[in-house]
């Protein structure tokens, strides 16, 4: 009899030894597995961040010395694109159509995260009474991924100004709507508005779908500018932030705001996954911990 309970008992712990060994096994392949998936992530979105052009953006006096390195490498970026109060701060392109950038950056490669790009139909000068610029949505502030944070009235009071680049000089943005449309509004997505009464007609309607509305008068002689990217929610939403362009450009209010937030920070980018892997890993080990006094209790038992 005690042959049998020694020959079952090292059958046991030769089976709690495999699946341990498998739960160990399985334990690494998800960190290996997550841990590709964080670096994966952080890449896309480093790939996506304002950070990575600055090199490149025209000087406050107008100076485009970098900028001309930009255009040397793709000849499609045309302008540069800045909303105070965010991580706006990206050149412009325009393709032969609007899926030339969906999936390209400005410097001409592929990537998942796109560019802002002027709708095919508008002009680079941005001489159109109504201009289109599209981006992505995308999380950690990166690309349009802040324009839906405008629907909150705070929010959309105290970031009034920006800036846009072409034509060789600065010219400032004063925004004054937020809306939300549809991806197929072919009333909301028009270009080539011409006319005083078609443009009246045209900004009468942003301004009754409006969200937020600032009091700033916009003449048939003026031009608007539309920061276009989808909503979070329905999949055919759409947030849109409508500004005027000014040929007063103003001062960046948020210039030395230390508002570089924790997703910005470099040590934290590395923290992150690490301290994510090390939480990951202390749980494995006291999971197994456990398993082995209870193996030992049942031995005892």
């Amino acid at each position: 009899m005690n042959g049998q309970a020694g020959a079952a008992r090292k059958a046991i712990r030769v089976f709690d030894s495999i699946v341990n060994m498998a739960i160990l096994l399985t334990i690494l392949l998800l960190l290996a597995i997550g841990g590709y998936a964080m670096w994966d992530s952080g890449h896309v979105y480093d790939e996506a961040s304002a950070k990575r052009y600055e090199a490149y953006r025209p000087g406050d006096e107008g100076e485009a010395l970098s900028f001309a390195e930009l255009q040397a490498l793709n000849d499609d970026v045309f302008a540069w694109l800045t909303v105070y109060g965010t991580h706006i701060n990206y050149p412009v392109v325009q393709g032969e159509d609007n899926m030339e950038y969906v999936n390209t950056d400005a410097e001409g490669r592929y990537s998942l995260t796109g560019s802002i790009f002027l709708d095919e139909g508008s002009s680079r000068d941005f001489s159109d009474f109504s201009s289109i610029l599209y981006g992505h949505h995308m999380e950690k502030n990166a690309m349009f991924g802040e324009i839906g944070q405008f629907a909150n009235e705070a929010y959309f009071d105290s970031r009034r100004y920006g800036a846009l680049y072409y034509g060789g000089r600065w010219h400032g943005l004063e925004f004054f709507a937020f809306l939300q449309a549809d991806a197929y509004d072919g009333e909301v997505f028009r270009v080539k508005i011409v006319g005083p009464e078609e443009q009246a007609g045209y900004l009468d309607m942003l301004l009754s779908m409006a969200v937020n509305i600032r009091d700033l008068p916009v003449a048939a002689e003026d031009r608007i500018v539309l920061l276009s990217t989808c909503s979070p929610g329905p999949t055919n939403g759409r947030d849109i932030l409508v500004a005027k362009i000014t040929d007063e450009v103003r001062g960046d209010p948020f210039s030395s705001d230390a508002g570089e937030r924790a997703a910005d920070d470099p040590l934290m980018k590395v923290l992150t996954p690490v301290l994510a892997v090390l939480y990951a890993a202390v749980l494995a080990l006291v999971f197994l911990i456990r398993r082995r006094r209870d193996r030992r209790g049942y031995e005892e038992g």
